[in-house]
């Protein structure tokens, strides 16, 4: 199917791949390729008073709905704007007070079945794809998948039952959950901060490269897709699925797993950042290929105990913080015997570090971590990575906080270099920045 709502680019029969979009007009680096509205969206329930659930504007004069008392606008018109969506929350919420805790998908589902119920025509996100037209991949998902997909039902059903008559039945439920799954995206600020969850069509249709060729940032609940590499008439148009920080097999993995296809991208048949990724720390008796390989077995368990522990402990208790920290800590003892510092398992550690330090007001902590990691990400990320960009971000502001003024007006200079080309030198996210910079002259 070939549409031309999209300027610049077409639908088509990407080899190897099924669908996929096409420049047919060169866009230059830190060009905007399209940007698209997204066919529904929920803001998280963390985020909540600091944004706006309409329009996802920050600010601090955010005013209540006044029935519910927990969701937030810019004014009136925002409201408004909202009402059709947040009336089916606002109703569930006034009726079942501290006990209503859909989770985010399940919220975002529910959004979606309204939507579906008014819209009788293309929406301005489906100019290429319709939301119809995500794959499922319900032939391909696991027992454990299978599991998640009927808990997210049963929970739709549970919160929303008395509020949504008729409710699609069992197998397109099931559809629409795997659908959402497979093809949703996790809206963030520009420190990578998680700020909602959404569907955009159009953004889906994009085949994913380990060396993408655009980059896709949020204006509110709106996609922009940026080129960060020359692309010509007749190139595809690559996006990235998921974080790109890992070696080639870990990739491989994540993608098998969360997308259910093996990448054939030129970054996984040359693997030609692997050997930097998983550089050995230099001694006189370098480690046999099976110790790289336990520790290798070591480092992806620690790293699933760290994420279990976040998702699943009350971290709202400071010595479970602490408790946090030490995994971190104790992980990067023993993997520091064979690995580099640079190493990306040694840099996850230091990331999730410095998380903790950060919400510990360990500013000091946070800010050893970071001079660790900010080099070795700028060479094992893509350039204009949005995760540099957050990095330099934190820093220099960290860096500001305890009155480093030289370093932290570099480090942001850094950071607003490449978010110019990744948010657009028009965006908001760049105005703030650029305001910090000029606040210290």
């Amino acid at each position: 199917m070939k549409n031309e709502g999209i300027e610049g680019t077409e639908r088509f029969l990407s080899p190897g791949s099924g669908r996929g979009l096409r420049a047919v007009r060169h866009f230059a680096v830190g060009e905007l390729v399209f940007a698209c509205p997204a066919y529904s969206y929920v803001l998280t329930v963390n985020e909540r008073g600091a944004h706006c659930d309409n329009c996802f504007t920050r600010r601090e004069d955010l005013f209540k709905c006044g029935k519910c008392k927990q969701a937030y606008y810019c004014n009136v018109d925002c409201q408004r704007a909202d009402w059709s969506m947040h009336k089916l929350e606002c109703v569930a919420m006034c009726a079942d007070g501290e006990n209503w805790c859909p989770s985010e998908t399940v919220r975002l589902v529910a959004r979606i079945i309204i939507k579906q119920r008014v819209t009788t025509e293309r929406t301005p996100s489906e100019k290429l794809l319709l939301l119809t037209e995500f794959e499922s991949h319900l032939d391909k998902m696991d027992s454990e998948k299978d599991e998640m997909n009927q808990a997210d039902i049963a929970a739709l059903h549970h919160f929303y039952s008395k509020h949504i008559s008729d409710l699609p039945d069992e197998q397109a439920l099931t559809e629409l959950f795997a659908q959402v799954n497979c093809n949703g995206f996790t809206i963030e600020d520009e420190e990578l901060s998680h700020m909602g969850s959404a569907v955009f069509p159009d953004v889906a249709l994009m085949n994913h490269s380990c060396s993408p060729n655009v980059i896709v940032t949020y204006k509110g609940t709106v996609a922009e897709v940026r080129a960060v590499q020359e692309i010509n008439p007749g190139d595809e148009v690559f996006n990235s699925y998921i974080d790109l920080l890992y070696p080639t097999e870990d990739r491989k993995e994540r993608l098998l797993d969360s997308y259910f296809f093996t990448c054939q991208c030129t970054e996984c048949t040359s693997k030609s950042k692997d050997k930097a990724k998983m550089e050995i720390r230099k001694q006189s008796s370098p480690p046999v290929p099976e110790e790289i390989r336990s520790m290798v077995l070591y480092a992806k368990n620690v790293i699933e105990e760290f994420r279990r522990a976040k998702h699943y402990k009350n971290i709202l208790f400071l010595c479970l913080y602490f408790e946090l920290l030490e995994i971190c800590e104790l992980s990067q003892e023993k993997m520091g015997s064979i690995f580099a510092d640079t190493n990306v398992y040694m840099l996850h550690m230091m990331y999730q570090a410095m998380g903790v330090c950060l919400y510990m007001q360990d500013w000091d902590g946070a800010m050893s971590y970071g001079e660790k990691i900010i080099q070795p990400y700028s060479v094992h990320y893509p350039a204009y990575s949005l995760n540099v960009a957050s990095m330099y971000l934190k820093l220099g502001r960290l860096y500001l906080g305890l009155e480093k003024k030289t370093q932290g007006v570099k480090a942001l200079k850094k950071a607003v270099a490449i978010m110019e080309v990744a948010h657009g030198k028009d965006h908001n996210y760049v105005a703030e920045v650029k305001r910090e910079i000029e606040e210290q002259k």
